[in-house]
């Protein structure tokens, strides 16, 4: 990490370092420890610094340019959300001079200008960082300026919207009055300073631009309350008992103590969880500024389609998954994805999961030009499905109706269906691929699959059990063995229908060990590693002994072990027609990786995707996050986020996991852990590796 190049500079994103680095502190690298750490200044206000060692993998690198940007956003929260939103920081880093921007401000979202970019503070050293911020001249500043005026200063955070090229920018007429000019980077060019005449009605930027499409119930929205800006979705729309204007019921992300489940005095107009309804006049609430549309707004109403392929892309050709460098850029913002339409969500999620990043069933797209086997659906999710959405990180409804009608089904168009459905018709139907899962009981009997329904007593695992501790336990209570490594290994939770589940939350294993549930693979003792003889089922739900684990014992191992009082009733079993493990070479693991989680809440889908080896690399996908327009004329808005918060909350320990206060974490990791309905997994064998 030399030079000025991109690695010199980075933010905090895990973690603390030696030194106490918090999450969102930035930094600049001077030297590299021999362990690969990197020891480095932590700026910790202004141009502050004091040393730290940080761990290279808790960090994300940086330009000077985008880590002054950084160093103007406090508190350091703030910086780690807006470096979360890829698409609009890289915009923020590209502004010039007269851009149009559209900030936050106290008197909520308003139009600017920008005037200059203006270094704040003092260099000790060439090497320092300044703080970076925008000066911006208030679209409500209509009159020519006939002297010198201050102007505000706003950060990158302050900035929730850059619009597009396509909306004309303001015009200025320049006058023989000048402005001091601030310092400002080379990055930027050298302003002159140019005074705004009055302008006209038609050059303004369009007031619809921060409601670029009517709130209805469904729309993501935020308001302010008290001293804060709350989200929510808008539950109900009318007036209220004693109202003459139009209110808006909204069920809010977070629990507020001075608002209700929906009751409004008296009558009920919606219903939710306690502490999550506000009652706000509609005319307050705007949409989320987290989600907003970038689009002109003569196009919103027109349904986005999958940009065309040029004519060197071949539309047959082999597409791989989306690499790991190229992810977020591609595929995370709104319109990306695949779009939903018509309770097309478990579909949505579904395919959003297989093909955006895993190549674990690229080899059924793996066809030659003059091979004539393929089915005419398997092409249309081939060319119109998986292709584009590697392609152009998009993949319109109209592709998706067209591979639902397509399915040979009618009620595939137009019913929502459960994924496991879905997936046998994709697998044997579609791809004309063989079960994934070849599994034999302990009675010989043989039997194959697509997905395994996890199988258990409640009192058999722990209160928050993980997904390893659930498959080990389903498979040896009822006798179950894989009768070869699976390539795709997609697991059902343990619950009924849509709103039933068996645990509060399950902690998802990122890696899975199907060691011991292999048929005729070798096992070991699970305390001294000796080749095991015999497994005890009722130590294995003893959740004094390592839970999770499947306890296999040595002859010596399981006498010592059921000599003691409270497990000598046990009844061990022998372990036969297993090869036996010689002395003096280990038991050789097989583990498949975790690529993709389906969630549903209120009967409707949403997938956590990993993209790339990274602990970090995760994103969430949900195929109808928004609407625009009514249900006649309008069409759903899917959204793709990053969520690195994932990896650094699964990265503890799972006792730490285990132990997770729910109210604690974020709206993502809890949706994660609460709400999932279907795990997928990989051979490591065919798993990519960026």
């Amino acid at each position: 990490m030399n030079g000025e190049g991109k690695n010199r500079f980075f933010v905090v994103l895990r973690g603390q370092s030696r030194q106490k680095g918090a999450r969102g502190c930035v930094g600049r690298v001077e030297a590299e420890a021999q362990n690969g750490d990197l020891i480095a200044l932590i700026y910790t206000g202004g141009s502050c610094k004091r040393a730290a060692v940080v761990k290279r993998e808790d960090v994300y690198p940086l330009t000077r340019h985008q880590a002054q940007l950084l160093l103007f956003v406090s508190p350091p929260s703030r910086r780690l959300d807006l470096l979360g939103n890829t698409t609009l920081f890289r915009a923020i880093c590209d502004l010039t001079q007269d851009d149009l921007v559209v900030v936050r401000s106290k008197k909520g979202f308003q139009l600017c200008v920008i005037k200059n970019l203006v270094q704040i503070g003092q260099k000790a050293s060439p090497e320092d960082l300044q703080m970076l911020g925008f000066e911006l001249a208030l679209n409500t500043e209509l009159t020519v300026l006939k002297k010198s005026v201050a102007l505000p200063w706003f950060s990158a955070a302050d900035i929730v919207q850059v619009p597009p090229a396509l909306i004309p920018k303001l015009r200025h007429h320049t006058t023989g009055l000048t402005r001091k000019t601030v310092s400002r980077m080379n990055s930027m060019p050298n302003f002159s300073w140019k005074i705004r005449t009055k302008i006209s009605t038609q050059e303004t930027f369009p007031s619809k631009a921060l409601n670029c499409h009517p709130l209805e119930v469904g729309s993501m929205v935020e308001t302010v309350s008290g001293n804060r800006i709350v989200y929510g979705v808008i539950r109900w729309i009318g007036v209220l008992k004693g109202k003459r204007h139009k209110w808006a019921g909204l069920e809010l992300e977070d629990e507020m103590t001075t608002v209700s489940d929906g009751m409004f005095g008296t009558k009920r107009y919606f219903t939710c969880e306690g502490n999550r309804a506000l009652f706000v006049p509609l005319e307050q609430c705007r949409p989320d500024s987290r989600f907003l549309l970038t689009l002109p707004p003569d196009e919103l109403l027109t349904p986005p389609q999958t940009p065309p392929l040029t004519l060197l892309e071949d539309m047959d050709a082999y597409v791989p998954p989306v690499a790991e460098s190229e992810a977020l850029s591609l595929l995370v913002g709104r319109m990306r994805g695949i779009q939903g339409h018509f309770n097309s969500c478990y579909l949505d999620a579904t395919l959003f999961s297989l093909f955006s990043s895993s190549m674990t069933l690229d080899s059924v797209f793996h066809r030659s030009a003059d091979e004539d086997v393929e089915s005419d659906v398997s092409r249309t999710l081939r060319r119109d499905i998986v292709n584009p959405l590697r392609r152009c990180g998009f993949v319109s409804a109209k592709s998706v109706t067209n591979l639902r009608k397509k399915l040979g089904c009618g009620s595939f168009v137009t019913e929502e269906k459960d994924p496991e459905e879905f997936i046998t018709v994709l697998f044997k139907e579609v791809l004309h691929r063989d079960s994934l899962l070849k599994i034999r009981s302990n009675t010989e009997l043989y039997q194959e699959a697509y997905t395994h329904q996890i199988i258990v007593e409640k009192s058999q695992v722990n209160p928050a059990p993980t997904v390893q501790e659930l498959l080990l336990m389903s498979f040896m209570t009822s006798g179950l063995r894989f009768e070869e490594i699976p390539s795709c290994l997609i697991l059902q939770m343990p619950r009924f229908g849509k709103k039933f589940k068996m645990f509060p939350y399950i902690i998802p294993s990122t890696e899975l060990d199907i060691t011991d549930l292999l048929r005729s693979s070798p096992s070991e003792c699970f305390l001294c590693g000796q080749s095991a003889a015999c497994e005890c089922i009722q130590c294995t739900v003893d959740h004094k002994l390592q839970p999770g684990t499947r306890k296999l014992y040595c002859s010596t191992c399981s006498a010592q072990v059921h000599a003691h009082p409270s497990r000598q009733t046990h009844s061990p079993i022998s372990i036969s027609g297993l090869e036996l493990l010689p002395a003096d070479e280990p038991v050789k693991k097989h583990r498949m990786q975790l690529f993709a989680v389906l969630c549903i809440k209120t009967s409707h889908y949403v997938s956590f995707v990993k993209y790339g080896p990274s602990p970090k690399s995760w994103l969430f996908f949900d195929s109808m996050a928004d609407r625009c327009g009514d249900d006649s004329n309008g069409y759903n808005v899917p959204v793709v986020r990053a969520c690195p918060e994932i990896g650094d909350f699964l990265s503890q320990p799972e006792d730490k996991l285990a132990q997770a206060d729910m109210s604690q974490t974020s709206e993502l990791v809890c949706r994660l852990l609460c709400d999932s309905y279907m795990y997928l997994y990989q051979s490591t064998a065919t798993s990519r590796q960026d």
